[in-house]
């Protein structure tokens, strides 16, 4: 281990080790957006109050689970997508719980050695970076918050493994719903696009409460939104809903690929398209955007 924490290519943060966080410093009083994520994608490393909070949500909204699963494809299309186009290097916000294939395993299954800073501010993600995460090599792991983004930027970890004079991608996917408007989620993203170069990309999704154009009923299900955000009211990151007006602006300076800001499963689909009611099902927006 390096001053910093770090050693070689692959490391943990400051006060993370190979063998992860003492569990005395892990909250387990109160659901974890993380490990419910985990929970929805039918993963074991969650505790009882995330299991408790992720019933709840899936009895206000049953496909919460297929939301889930279409949003971590989204991710891999676009990661495949990032590397074809000659990305050799990302950052990706709010790992959550390792899940396989992780964004290491799908981007070096395009090329090899690509580089990959993960943060996350949860510290049981820590205790899983080592087997799942860092293991392979040109991998890092950083306990950081999305919500101060120059302590991120500056980190050890990212440092060592981001050269910010090359193309990155950034991945932030399904985190900013957790942030809240007066906690400026525009400004968080802004400030991250800042210090990428040309030609980096910002891979983004977003949970909605808005009813897909194309599907008939076109109503707001308020029961259904109101039990989800009541149940992560009560979680360590609250959620915040945005419609496509309020999310599409995230991506600033970004301008968004083709096909735009979309359901997830209509990013460069590699199978086939979902109904319009499955669509409506799906709750994420999400987009892939190109620095200029």
């Amino acid at each position: 281990m390096t001053e910093h924490g770090v050693e070689g290519l692959g490391g943990y943060g400051p006060g993370v080790t190979e063998r992860g966080f003492p569990a005395a410093e892990i909250d387990t009083s109160r659901p974890h957006p993380a490990r419910m994520y985990d929970y929805y994608l039918d993963g074991w490393d969650n505790y009882e109050v995330d299991r408790i909070a992720a019933e709840r949500v899936i009895e206000a909204h049953p496909q919460v689970r297929l939301s889930a699963r279409a949003n971590r494809a989204f991710l891999q299309r676009a990661v495949r997508d990032a590397v074809r186009g000659g990305i050799r290097q990302i950052i990706d916000i709010g790992t959550g719980i390792p899940t396989s294939p992780n964004t290491h395993e799908v981007a070096r299954e395009v090329a090899e050695g690509v580089r990959v800073a993960y943060v996350d501010n949860d510290p049981i993600v820590a205790t899983h970076a080592g087997a799942k995460l860092t293991d392979a090599g040109n991998a890092g792991f950083a306990l950081a918050d999305v919500r101060k983004p120059e302590t991120i930027l500056q980190h050890p970890v990212v440092r060592e493994l981001i050269d910010f004079s090359e193309p990155v991608a950034l991945l932030l996917v399904a985190v900013l719903h957790f942030v809240k408007d007066e906690e400026d989620p525009a400004g968080i993203v802004a400030t991250l696009g800042a210090a990428l170069p040309a030609g980096s990309r910002l891979v983004l999704s977003h949970a909605t409460q808005e009813p897909y154009e194309g599907y008939e009923p076109g109503r707001v299900d308020t029961a259904a939104r109101d039990g989800v955000v009541n149940v992560y009211k009560n979680a360590t990151a609250a959620l915040t809903l945005r419609d496509r007006v309020a999310v599409e602006p995230l991506f600033g300076e970004f301008a968004l690929l083709e096909p735009g800001l979309v359901r997830v499963p209509l990013w460069r689909p590699d199978g086939p398209v979902p109904g319009a009611e499955e669509l409506n099902n799906t709750i994420f927006y999400g987009g892939v955007g190109l620095k200029a």
